[in-house]
C-alpha cells in the first residue's frame, strides 16, 4: 500500500479494519488491541520483516503512520476508542536472523544522530503526534541495554521528551514483543536472572507478551526489587485503554458495539481491497508493450510461482478471505486463451518444471512471467543473504524469454531484487512490481498490464545492486557512508538499481514546479509566527508544481518533492523527500496541480547530538525521480534549534 502513496486510501483501509474489528469484538472473535502498524524503516534490503513496513523513509512512515493510526483509533465518536492501535517495535529493530546473530540477542549500536534522525521519527509521530494508545519494545538491545528495560528510550525520550504520559484519555501503555522480557535475561545477559528481569521491565513497560512477568514478579516484589507503585501505573494504564474503549458502559453507549456482520466484507470494502492493491503497482519498465492490447485470438503464456497465487498474495499475517483472485484466474476472465504452468520460488528449475512450462509457451503469442519471491524467502525470523533472483527463476526466464516471444516480468515480493539483467535485456519488454497484493491481486496486475487502472505507484525502497549485500553487514546500523559501508537509503546511497520513488507510466507526464511566491525567507520571521507547541511542526511554505499529460492515457500520478542542499552537519544528504500527492484521472491533453506543504522539520538537519536545527542557507527542491524541475529559495537570519534531543548517559555507548 505505501507504493501508492495516498494517504487517504491509508486512513480508508484502517477504517475498515477498525470497523471489522468492532464487529468481530461485538460477536466475542477478537480483542480491540491491534498490533500495528510495524513501522521500522526499511533500511536494510535483506530484512525480512519489510515487507510489513511503508518503506525506507522516515518522512514517508510518518505520513503513513499519521493516517493509519487515525483510522484505527478514532471513529465517528471521538471521546471512545474504536481499537487500540499499537506502534512497534521501539526501537532499531531490523534483523530478524542473519550470520547466526538473532534478533532475540542482538544489540544495535545506533549513534545519537541516526537515532534521532532516522530510527525514532516515526515513533514520534505514534506517540507526540498522532497520541497511539499503545506501543511495543523491540527483541534487540540499543547501545547495550535491551529495549524492554531502556530507561533512555522510554522514560527519558518516550515518556519525558514526546510527552507520551498517563493524561484523562490515552492510556499511553506499552508492551514488550513476545518473550522480550525473557529475552533481557537470556540471550540479552543483561540481567542475572528472570527475576531481575522482571523487576528491572515492570519499572519500564506494562505488559509482558509471555510469562515472565507473572512467573516472576512475585519474587522479585517479597525481594524488593521492584516498588510497588510500578504495578498499579501498569494496571491504570492497561485499564484505561479498556476505559478509553468503552468496554465498561452499556453497548447503548457507545456507536461501536452495534456494528454487526453486516459490516464485515462489504462490496465498498472489497472494492478497497482492490484499490489498495491496484493503486501500489509499480511499472519499472516498458518499451511500448504496456498497456497490454492483445487480439481476442491470442494466446497468453503464464509462467511462474506466482502465476496461480492465492494466499501467497497476502504475505504474512492476514485473515480469512472472502476470495483470492489470482493472476491466472483473472487472465482467464480476460476472454483469451491462456496457457499455465508453475515455476519453482527458492527450488530448482527441473524437468518437473521445464517440460509443462515449454508445452505453455508452445503456440502463445505471449508470455507473463509472474514470479519473485514470497514468505519462504522473506518473513518474521527469516533474513535474506541476497538479493537476486532464485537461479531456479532466473533459469525459467531466459528459457522462456529468449523464444522470440513478447515477454513481460511481472515482479512480487516485498523486498527488491536486483532487475539489473532484465532491465538490460531486450527480450524482456516491460518489468511491473506488484508487491503483495491481497485477496483481489491477480486482478489487479491484470487490469494494470490492460490499462484499466494504469500503474502509478512509486518504489517505496531503494532497489539496491546484488554486490550490495558484499559491502556492508546487516549489523551495519550506520546510515551514512564510512569504513565497510557504501551508505543506506536513497539520503546517503548514490549506486542504486532503481532510486526510491522511481516509477514509470504509460502515459508522457511532465511537471514542472511553478514560480514561488517568494525566493527568500527569513528564519526568525517564520518561527514568530507559529503557533505549534513543536516547533518542528511550524508550517514552511506551500509550493505547486504542474503536472500535464501530454499523452492520450487517463492516469494517476504521484508527484515527489525532495530538498537538498549544502547546509548543516556534513557529510550532506543526496536529498531527502519533504513532499508527496497522488492525483488522480489526469486525463491525455490535461493538467493537474501538486501542493507541497513541508514543515520546518522538514527542512531541518540532525546534529551529532541529535538535536533538529533549521540552518539558514541556499536550498534546491527537487521534483520526481528521475528530477524533472528545480526551485531555488534561501534561509537567512541565524540557525535555530528546533528540537533538543535527551542525551543519552555515557555509559550506553552512543556516539
Amino acid at each position: 500500500m505505501s507504493a501508492a502513496f495516498d494517504d487517504d486510501m491509508i486512513h480508508a483501509v484502517a477504517t475498515v479494519v477498525s470497523t471489522e474489528a468492532r464487529a468481530f469484538n461485538n460477536f466475542n472473535r477478537s480483542g480491540l488491541d491491534y498490533w500495528t502498524p510495524n513501522i521500522n524503516p526499511f533500511k536494510d534490503p535483506r530484512w525480512g520483516r519489510g515487507l510489513e513496513t511503508p518503506g525506507e523513509d522516515p518522512y514517508r512512515i510518518q505520513n503513513y503512520v499519521k493516517s493509519l493510526v487515525d483510522g484505527l483509533q478514532n471513529g465517528e465518536d471521538p471521546s471512545i476508542l474504536k481499537v487500540v492501535s499499537t506502534c512497534k517495535h521501539y526501537a532499531g529493530y531490523d534483523l530478524e536472523n542473519w550470520n547466526n546473530i538473532t534478533r532475540y540477542g542482538f544489540n544495535a549500536v545506533i549513534s545519537t544522530q541516526d537515532l534521532a534522525e532516522y530510527y525514532l521519527p516515526p515513533f514520534q509521530q505514534c506517540a507526540r503526534d498522532s497520541k497511539v494508545a499503545s506501543l511495543m519494545t523491540s527483541y534487540n538491545a540499543v547501545n547495550g541495554v535491551p529495549s524492554s528495560v531502556n530507561k533512555y528510550l522510554v522514560q527519558d525520550v518516550l515518556r519525558g521528551h514526546w510527552g507520551y504520559q498517563d493524561n484523562a484519555t490515552l492510556s499511553d501503555y506499552i508492551t514488550s514483543d513476545c518473550d522480550a522480557v525473557q529475552n533481557v535475561y537470556d540471550p540479552h545477559n543483561y540481567t542475572s536472572s528472570l527475576v531481575e528481569a522482571a523487576a528491572e521491565s515492570i519499572q519500564n513497560i506494562e505488559l509482558d507478551c509471555g510469562t515472565t512477568f507473572p512467573d516472576n514478579l512475585p519474587a522479585a516484589y517479597s525481594q524488593g526489587l521492584f516498588n510497588e507503585s510500578y504495578l498499579t501505573t501498569a494496571l491504570l494504564r492497561q485499564y484505561t485503554a479498556l476505559v478509553n474503549l468503552g468496554y465498561f458502559d452499556p453497548p447503548s453507549s457507545s456507536p461501536y458495539r452495534s456494528i454487526s456482520w453486516d459490516s464485515v466484507s462489504t462490496p465498498a470494502s472489497q472494492q478497497l481491497a482492490y484499490e489498495s492493491a491496484v493503486k501500489g503497482i509499480t511499472l519499472l519498465k516498458n518499451d511500448g508493450i504496456l498497456p497490454l492490447n492483445a487480439p481476442a485470438n491470442s494466446t497468453i503464456a503464464l509462467i511462474g510461482g506466482w502465476a496461480n497465487a492465492t494466499t501467497q498474495m497476502q504475505g504474512n499475517y492476514y485473515g480469512i478471505a472472502p476470495f483470492l483472485h489470482s493472476p491466472l484466474y483473472a487472465a482467464q476472465q480476460l476472454g483469451l486463451k491462456v496457457n499455465y504452468a508453475t515455476g519453482p520460488i527458492a527450488q530448482a528449475y527441473g524437468s518437473n518444471y521445464s517440460v509443462p512450462t515449454m508445452q505453455a509457451v508452445d503456440g502463445a503469442d505471449l508470455i507473463i512471467y509472474v514470479g519473485g519471491i514470497d514468505i519462504t524467502i522473506e518473513a518474521e525470523a527469516l533474513d535474506r543473504y541476497n538479493v537476486t533472483w532464485p537461479a531456479g527463476q532466473v533459469e525459467q526466464i531466459n528459457e522462456v524469454c529468449s523464444l522470440g516471444k513478447k515477454c513481460i516480468l511481472v515482479q512480487m515480493g516485498g523486498g527488491q531484487l536486483d532487475d539489473t539483467a532484465w532491465l538490460n535485456n531486450d527480450n524482456i519488454s516491460a518489468i511491473v512490481w506488484g508487491g503483495y497484493p491481497g485477496q483481489d491481486g491477480g486482478t489487479a496486475v491484470l487490469d494494470s498490464l490492460t490499462g484499466k487502472f494504469p500503474p502509478a505507484g512509486r518504489l517505496p525502497i531503494t532497489q539496491y545492486p546484488a554486490d550490495y549485500v558484499n559491502q556492508v553487514p546487516m549489523t551495519d546500523m550506520n546510515l551514512r557512508p564510512g569504513p565497510g559501508n557504501p551508505g543506506r537509503t536513497y539520503k546517503w546511497y548514490s549506486d542504486a538499481v532503481l532510486p526510491y520513488g522511481y516509477g514509470l507510466s504509460y502515459s508522457t507526464i511532465n511537471t514542472s514546479f511553478d514560480t514561488a511566491a517568494q525566493s527568500s525567507y527569513d528564519i526568525q520571521t517564520l518561527l514568530s509566527g507559529c503557533s505549534e507547541k513543536y516547533l518542528d511542526l511550524c508550517p514552511f511554505a506551500k509550493f505547486t508544481a504542474t503536472v500535464q499529460n501530454s499523452g492520450n492515457v487517463t492516469t494517476d500520478y504521484v508527484a515527489l518533492a525532495f530538498v537538498s542542499g549544502q547546509y548543516g552537519p556534513e557529510p550532506y544528504p543526496i536529498k531527502q523527500l519533504v513532499g508527496y500527492q497522488r492525483l488522480s484521472n489526469v486525463t491525455g491533453g490535461s493538467s493537474q496541480t501538486a501542493t507541497f506543504a513541508p514543515s520546518l522539520g522538514n527542512l531541518a538537519r540532525v546534529d551529532d547530538k541529535g538535536n533538529s536545527i533549521l540552518y539558514p542557507g541556499d536550498y534546491l527542491m527537487l521534483l520526481d525521480v528521475p528530477t524533472q524541475s528545480m526551485l531555488n529559495f534561501t534561509l537567512t537570519g541565524t540557525e535555530v534549534m528546533l528540537d533538543e534531543f535527551p542525551q543519552p548517559p555515557a555509559d550506553e555507548g552512543m556516539a
